[in-house]
């Protein structure tokens, strides 16, 4: 043995020979952080996209796919959207809203009833105008309470769950970029540093086989086979074993398994932040698709107080019989617009989708393995294999490299 090494180390290309892991290492490294990087960035396309000559992250150019596999592999198999909303507790939004209403009420209704008719209602005498106010603000309650249980009642019928999750990633892809990077960080580093660990005892294989075949094919061919396999074993020790293996001392289970608590709940933090909050949905009830039906039950709900006697005869004495029946549609706009904006408030939000992300939380951390695994492996599983042969070719292109520095020795 002693021997051996010294006659290696006699060797005019020793410190060639003894870069040949080295190189490998870096070759692993490189090639799986490009592929990492070519997964998710960029998010938009960049090239030309008439000749079809440039790139966009295989995760963002296919959000929308990407959206709707997040929401039939997960989100769906949690909890239905009706107890998703019930979860958000109906009463303390319709609460919400009518305190924020409740600010500005008088405002609302002035400004509903100048943009029919200024002149009149201003000289509609003040005592009548209070009395519109005080019956209002006496009725608002009641009224928000059960629009907002109506709502809650029938919201599968007001909101499509695939249909918003897949426009809101389509619209902002760096959304679903972002789940699945907040909720794969570790594994995602974990592709990028194994391939250095691996790449170096492909490296170590690859000086053996040379030092006994001294071949020039031998280079350019590790050089394929480190590129191929560092990817495709990264990728594959994240999910593999879905179920843990004990061999003796080791015990041998998908990284993302391992961390199957943690990992339900970053994804349920993420997808109750950014997704499932308070302000999607009701954006969604108030302004998606089936905002009309939305409106119907709001037309619905304030009909009393718009066909009650003294504000009837207010409205009418302003604007006639004609302009009372169009300035009810105009009330349940203008009731749309004010619930959205109070529900877009930041703080409530946040703190109605903490519930969302308990629920969330504790129900994926009960999933098989098989279901859980889901969560992230389409991310890696779509178009895969053009990432496992760009670091074969890259790989391919170090060891030739490798093999012009060995002919310039």
């Amino acid at each position: 043995m002693n021997e051996w090494l010294l006659e290696l180390s006699a060797r005019p290309d020793f410190w060639w020979l003894i870069s040949i892991p080295f190189v490998a290492a870096a070759v692993g490294w490189f090639t799986n952080w490009i592929a990492i990087e070519m997964t998710f960035r960029p998010i938009e396309f960049v090239g030309f996209k008439r000749w079809h000559l440039g790139w966009q992250g295989i995760i963002p150019a296919k959000s929308g796919k990407m959206a709707g596999i997040m929401v039939d592999n997960s989100l769906a198999k949690l909890a239905s959207l009706s107890e998703l909303f019930q979860q958000l507790e109906p009463e303390k939004i319709a609460e919400h809203i009518s305190r924020t209403i409740g600010l500005r009420l008088e405002e609302y209704i002035d400004e509903v009833m100048t943009e029919r008719n200024a002149v009149l209602w201003e000289n509609v005498p003040i005592m009548v105008r209070n009395r519109v106010y005080a019956r209002a603000r006496r009725q608002l309650p009641e009224i928000l309470d059960n629009i907002v249980d109506d709502m809650a009642e029938n919201i599968e019928q007001l909101v499509d769950l695939r249909a918003m999750v897949v426009r809101l990633m389509r619209e902002d892809k760096s959304l679903v970029v972002r789940v699945f990077m907040e909720v794969g960080d570790k594994e995602l580093k974990f592709v990028v540093n194994s391939g250095a660990g691996f790449g170096f005892l492909f490296g170590l294989a690859q000086l053996t086989i040379y030092l006994i075949y001294p071949e020039n094919w031998v280079l350019p061919l590790f050089g394929f086979l480190v590129g191929y396999l560092t990817n495709w074993l990264a990728l594959n020790v994240i999910f593999r074993p879905l179920e843990p293996i004990q061999l003796g001392p080791l015990c041998l289970h998908g990284l993302f398994m391992k961390r199957k608590n943690e990992v339900a709940d970053k994804f349920a933090e993420v997808c109750a932040r950014d997704i499932l909050n308070l302000s999607n949905l009701m954006t969604e009830v108030m302004a998606g698709p089936q905002a009309h039906r939305s409106k119907a039950i709001i037309k619905r709900h304030l009909r009393p107080l718009l066909e009650s006697g003294v504000v009837r005869t207010a409205i009418q004495i302003t604007m006639g019989a004609e302009g009372y029946a169009n300035l009810k549609s105009q009330v349940a706009d203008k009731a749309l617009a004010m619930s959205l904006q109070s529900v877009n408030d930041a703080r409530f939000s946040r703190e109605r989708s903490g519930v969302i992300h308990s629920t969330l939380s504790k129900r994926m951390m009960a999933m098989s393995n098989a279901e859980f695994q889901e969560l992230l492996r389409p991310a890696f599983k779509e178009d895969e294999w053009i990432l496992i042969m760009l670091g074969a070719a890259l790989g391919t292109v170090a060891g030739f490299a490798q093999l012009l520095v060995m002919w310039s020795l």
